[in-house]
């Protein structure tokens, strides 16, 4: 049986370097919940208090109703897997996810039963008579990873599980782990800096920077609408522009530099309609048109799927020279774009986000930072 996770005001310090400062968040029962963010903010220390391995300076953790602060890691019911594995070398596959339920002491028939489920959900049954030295890295993360469910622990925790694989597998294994985990329905906490990873994986993502949660949602709710500007530069790629905001008796209007400018149906009502802002475009929002926002083909890249073009376009609002990305999808070119073509990029209103220049956040209605 899973638990959800209640998280709420939790501090961590290490001496006089306080980590997270005041962190308050809501996992809820059998989600795949994932903490996303760069190195050093704070996302692995998390995961450490919910296990247990770390101290909690104020605040309180809970699985469902019950408060786990004072409870030792190895007596809250949870599952870990690491990122170097952490399997014993000298002892089979079988013999390893046994581990944990001949340390619980239960009958060997149980035992039996529970390893050949756990083996053939995780697809290592062919395996099991095999020492670690003679697997493969995707076949050891296996093996971690059924020992961590073969104990039918309330929680299963994940901290980096996929950096030590090569790019091809970390796509075959994360595609395992989520199917496994909607197998078994446990309530799943994974620590990942990989954006990819985080979208293709998860029911939810919390974005941390500085160990302040900057925004939870779904992946496309994060991906489309960001909170902030972190968020929209943190998660895929997103060419900034600087423009101007001006209200109109019909819309507000953004207006970039070279005169270019685009009606705003969906900005909050709250907002100031004018000043300075800040326009995220990501790279398929870009579409060539007869206007637009107007620039220079300095590069090219074939990625396969995709056409990558460096644009230089007119200068900002500072006076300087701004280069953006645009993609084409290679299946639908019938042209492709020379270095040195002009081009004219028309933004696609309804997807790029705005952000006011002075505190950074959306501007945008209906984005929700706690979703």
């Amino acid at each position: 049986m899973s638990n959800s996770i209640s998280i709420d005001h939790v501090v961590k310090r290490f001496g006089n370097m306080t980590i997270i400062p005041d962190l308050s968040l809501e996992i809820e029962n059998g989600e795949f919940f994932t903490l996303l963010g760069p190195s050093g903010c704070g996302k692995t220390t998390l995961l450490r208090m919910i296990a247990g391995f770390n101290t909690i300076e104020s605040g309180n953790i809970r699985f469902d109703d019950s408060i786990i602060n004072s409870i030792p890691a190895h007596k809250r019911n949870i599952g870990m897997v690491f990122q170097n594995y952490a399997i014993f070398p000298h002892m089979t596959v079988r013999q390893n996810v046994e581990y944990g339920l001949k340390m619980r002491k239960m009958k060997p028939a149980e035992i039996k039963e529970r390893v050949d489920q756990i083996l053939d959900i995780v697809k290592i049954q062919d395996y099991q008579d095999r020492f670690p030295e003679k697997l493969s890295g995707g076949q050891q993360q296996r093996v971690a990873l059924a020992r961590a469910i073969v104990i039918h622990p309330n929680v299963l925790l994940m901290d980096e599980p996929l950096s030590n694989l090569d790019a091809k597998l970390r796509v075959e294994m994360r595609s395992a782990i989520r199917e496994i985990q909607k197998q078994v329905g446990i309530t799943t906490v994974y620590v990942t800096h990989d954006q990819e990873e985080a979208l293709a994986i998860s029911d939810r993502i919390a974005v941390m920077r500085d160990g302040v949660i900057q925004q939870t949602g779904a992946p496309e709710h994060i991906y489309t609408r960001p909170a902030n500007l972190f968020v929209s530069t943190f998660i895929g790629h997103s060419n900034l522009i600087y423009a101007s905001l001006s209200d109109t008796d019909d819309l507000p209007c953004v207006r970039f530099a070279g005169g270019y400018s685009i009606p705003v149906a969906n900005l909050c009502k709250d907002v100031e309609k004018s000043g300075r802002v800040i326009v995220s475009i990501r790279p398929e929002e870009f579409s060539l048109h007869d206007e637009g926002i107007r620039g220079t083909v300095t590069s090219r890249v074939f990625l396969g799927k995709y056409i990558i073009y460096q644009v230089r376009v007119c200068e900002n609002l500072y006076g300087n020279t701004n280069v953006v990305e645009y993609s084409q999808d290679s299946g639908q070119v019938t042209h492709l774009l020379a270095i040195g073509d002009t081009v004219f990029l028309k933004p696609n209103i309804t997807k790029i986000n705005i952000f006011s220049e002075k505190d950074q956040l959306s501007m945008i209605k209906d984005v929700n930072a706690n979703g």
